[in-house]
């Protein structure tokens, strides 16, 4: 099975996910949103790109959120602050978020055989389902800005190292993918510390969000991944994340 990570949205096109599975890391902090949306009880989360299109969805069946710059969209029900989504008013609602970053990913990733939406909370129940599907994959870093974000790498870095820990079978990786794995097992026992030492992270910090950011580096915390098929809304995948003793 082949594993390529990508460093950010601008490196890859939508031709090259066609017959493969795809996960979209945004660590900080849509994907994390994603999964804590739906572990809430919402339906679905729809990811479109642009904030008029998510006015649009505005309705008694729908939740919206969206950030730019971090920072929530006015009139908008939430921003993409996990704890945001953390309130009864998610449950069985249609979740439509748009973000800076991860949405793009995902809109990106629209011709893969599987998505899936992935951050450290989930990791280990994500690499399980890649392997129960068993295509090969794109660990796809949503980065910031068109550059690269240091807790996306190390996010791919741990679903290597789950996916190695749980098959028999090696994987191929690319030289991104090696790097990442191997940062990841230096500074799986500081990870908070460490990812607070990114670009993204530290300006998280600036706004007043530095519970988001210990939030979204809980290891295995939620086992719920956000995943999709053919339309782009995504549903929960409940996985049990498996023994990497």
């Amino acid at each position: 099975m082949r594993v390529d990570v990508i460093a950010n949205v601008d490196e890859v096109r939508s031709e090259e996910f066609v017959h493969k599975s795809a996960v979209v890391i945004d660590v900080l902090r849509a994907t994390s949103t994603m999964i804590t949306a739906l572990a809430q009880g919402a339906t679905g989360l729809m990811p479109v790109e642009t904030v008029p299109q998510a006015q649009q969805m505005r309705g008694d069946q729908t939740f919206v959120g969206g950030e730019r710059y971090y920072k929530k969209i006015p009139g908008f029900q939430a921003g993409n602050s996990p704890h945001d989504y953390m309130t009864p008013e998610v449950a069985g609602k249609l979740v439509v978020l748009t973000t800076s970053n991860g949405t793009r990913g995902l809109l990106k990733s629209h011709k893969a055989a599987r998505i899936f939406a992935a951050s450290f909370m989930n990791g280990t129940a994500c690499a399980s389902a890649l392997l129960s599907f068993g295509k090969d994959a794109i660990l796809l870093c949503s980065g910031c800005r068109n550059d690269f974000s240091l807790e996306d790498g190390l996010c791919a870095g741990m679903i290597i190292d789950a996916m190695e820990s749980i098959s028999e079978a090696p994987l191929q990786l690319n030289d991104l993918g090696l790097a990442m794995k191997h940062a990841y097992r230096q500074c799986k026992g500081s990870l908070f510390e460490t990812v607070m030492e990114g670009c993204a992270a530290k300006q998280l910090v600036k706004l007043g969000f530095t519970h988001d950011v210990e939030y979204c580096t809980g290891i295995d915390t939620v086992p719920v991944v956000p995943y999709a098929k053919s339309e782009m809304i995504l549903t929960p995948l409940f996985a049990i994340a498996a023994n990497r003793g």
